[in-house]
């Protein structure tokens, strides 16, 4: 499945998931546009690992909550690189809390962080994609969205949302030969899991068919699966990477 010419963006590469994605996108031989908001140090590390897998990457700083930061990052790959193939939609951030106790303020930031920021960054990479008749969104959801999760009605909203924004988008860009999917992850070591108490963590692993944690790369490989050209005739649909605990 290789990606060799295509151009990529990933927003929050900078750490974790997104960091994966991006050089996975890269060693498949993508150029990739690596998008972070505050961790410069993080995004040229993912640049350069990528270079090192003798492939082509910026990094280009963009908070992609404002939409006029997400345009200009579009323009910067746009600029860079001459066109764009993928867009990986992963910028997210969790402020988790019992709904009686949750702030206002928390709500908004999520809901922005994880879902209006993917409407940012695909209403300007669409009209792209649809110039070129070619393109691949993939918007980085959850199990949360999937199945809820006490504590996190505000990420389990937006994630859903990103579901249902998944399957609209998917059928207005179709007829362009653009696609629109998104992978939903499960339990996943990253910096947004690390502060959860291990008592709670071996909890969580009982609730799993395969009995472990997934890991970056596994949902790097699916993402970099629906980002290829053998994924063309798959739009629409939300790839649970989750070692099971969402089977319908």
């Amino acid at each position: 499945m290789t990606l060799q010419g295509k151009v990529a963006i990933v927003t929050g590469a900078s750490r974790g998931i997104g960091k994966a994605i991006a050089f996975e996108l890269g060693k498949r031989g993508a150029k990739v546009v690596v998008n972070y908001a505050k961790s410069a140090d993080g995004a040229n590390e993912a640049v350069e690992a990528i270079k090192a897998a003798s492939s082509e990457a910026v990094a280009v700083q963009a908070d992609v909550t404002d939409a006029k930061a997400a345009a200009a990052l579009i323009k910067a790959a746009t600029e860079a690189f001459g066109r764009i193939d993928i867009l990986v939609n992963n910028a997210g951030t969790t402020r988790d809390q019992v709904i009686m106790m949750m702030p206002e303020e928390d709500w908004d930031t999520v809901i922005t962080t994880n879902l209006k920021s993917a409407f940012n960054c695909s209403k300007a990479a669409v009209k792209v994609m649809m110039r070129q008749r070619y393109g691949r969104i993939i918007n980085i959801t959850s199990v949360s969205g999937v199945l809820g999760n006490a504590g996190q009605t505000n990420y389990s909203a937006s994630k859903a949302g990103l579901i249902g924004f998944t399957r609209s988008l998917a059928r207005e860009v179709a007829p362009r030969n653009v696609t629109v999917n998104a992978v939903a992850p499960g339990f996943i070591p990253t910096d947004l899991t690390a502060t959860m108490p291990e008592t709670l963590k071996g909890e969580t692993v009982k609730m799993i068919p395969l009995n472990r944690w997934g890991t970056v790369d596994e949902v790097a490989y699916a993402v970099a699966f629906l980002a290829s050209d053998e994924a063309a005739y798959i739009t629409g649909q939300t790839l649970n990477v989750d070692g099971g605990m969402a089977m319908s």
